[in-house]
């Protein structure tokens, strides 16, 4: 009887977005090479591939910075000339925004910022699918990590808000372009939309403590997200099992979305200004 319930086992995944260990994209990584998959990893620079030596030793590490336009298409012009002709499954675990200036309100977003973000963290998803088609297995399946709500608006999240809305459209978008052809009709896109998880990406935001700590109030088990929860979903997205799911968010938010009328939450709201 097998025990690969996933069906994964022997089949090559392309994760991009390691950073570190507490990488989503690292965590996703780890429990595919569990299951028995080949996985390998694109890095943007030679300087997170160095600083990954010991995290990644003996694993195939490739380049692929995407803010350059070409780059998609470099990296799999390269996997395809080592050996991998056939690739099940990707995750897109990309996202940046310049802040080196701070945030500021909405409005006064720099034009540069804004498209430079979009660029790596939404529309490299569709240069990504565009530049590995070829290369797609008939059923493989794209998973892009998203946040659980586009409907709130965090002070300190900045205009990265609109740019996770674009990442999950063009995931849709990708999944009825694709579907067009005949060849890669079946090869699914979803996202893994995550609540507040401890990263270090995350951990760069300011504030960012505070609204960790107030969304695990709101979390029906008082307890928020760990960031093996998210890679679990992703996973499964990655697998024939989920075979019935495409051009959907899958939400991982232990409730938080769904519980803004907490009792202890409406509680520690109304306290009077002298008792806090």
């Amino acid at each position: 009887m097998s025990t690969d319930f996933l069906n994964i086992a022997g089949k090559t995944f392309l994760v991009f977005g390691v950073a570190n260990r507490k990488s989503v994209a690292w965590h996703i990584a780890r429990t595919l090479e569990e299951q028995g998959t080949r996985v390998l990893y694109s890095v943007r620079s030679e300087a997170r591939k160095k600083s990954l030596e010991t995290l990644l030793a003996g694993k195939p590490v490739f380049i692929c910075d995407v803010e350059q336009e070409d780059a998609p298409a470099r990296l799999a012009t390269e996997i395809a000339a080592a050996g991998h002709s056939a690739i099940h499954g990707i995750v897109h675990s990309i996202a940046f925004a310049n802040y080196s200036e701070g945030f500021k309100p909405f409005h006064e977003t720099k034009r540069a910022d804004f498209l430079q973000a979009t660029t790596i963290s939404a529309f490299s998803l569709v240069e990504i699918a565009r530049a590995f088609k070829p290369l797609l297995a008939r059923d493989a399946a794209v998973v892009a990590i998203g946040i659980s709500s586009l409907l709130v608006t965090p002070d300190n999240y900045g205009y990265m808000g609109p740019i996770k809305a674009a990442l999950e459209s063009a995931s849709r978008f990708l999944a009825k372009s694709f579907s067009a052809d005949a060849a890669t009709r079946d090869v699914r896109f979803n996202v893994v939309g995550a609540g507040p998880l401890k990263t270090s990406a995350s951990a760069g935001i300011p504030g960012y403590i505070e609204s960790y700590l107030y969304a695990e109030k709101l979390t029906h088990r008082k307890r928020n997200l760990a960031t093996q929860e998210v890679a679990d979903a992703a996973v499964y997205l990655l697998s024939p099992r989920s075979s019935g799911i495409n051009g959907s968010t899958l939400t991982i938010d232990a409730g938080l979305g769904s519980n803004y009328f907490d009792a202890e939450i409406i509680r520690l709201a109304m306290r009077p200004a002298r008792e806090v």
